[in-house]
């Protein structure tokens, strides 16, 4: 998927809130996107989480971690100097699918 930020997919606005509303919205996004393919998290082989600030990881990660369940894919986190419309965290996802006949 390209990256993900906080859209209210109803809205197209940001949703307010901190970086676990954020977090939490954005996990949110990516799992539609994988159920819209056929897929879930267990599909996932790689995600990158970009982060505003690298002292919001603990609390990410516990959204993170509770989103994904079971699935653990390869993941890098880096903290950026600026995100797209003002956000304090995007995550993109590459899943892998078997080819289909």
């Amino acid at each position: 998927t390209a990256g993900q930020i906080a859209l209210d997919p109803s809205s197209g606005q940001i949703v307010a809130g901190d970086v676990v509303v954020q977090a939490e919205r954005v996990l949110a996004n990516l799992r539609a996107i994988l159920d819209a393919a056929g897929a879930s998290w267990s599909d996932v082989v790689k995600t990158t989480v970009y982060l505003l600030d690298m002292n919001d990881f603990p609390r990410v990660n516990e959204v993170y971690a509770r989103a994904l369940g079971a699935a653990r894919p390869a993941r890098s986190t880096v903290q950026v100097s600026a995100l797209p419309r003002g956000v304090l965290v995007e995550i993109d996802a590459v899943a892998s699918l078997p080819r289909r006949a």
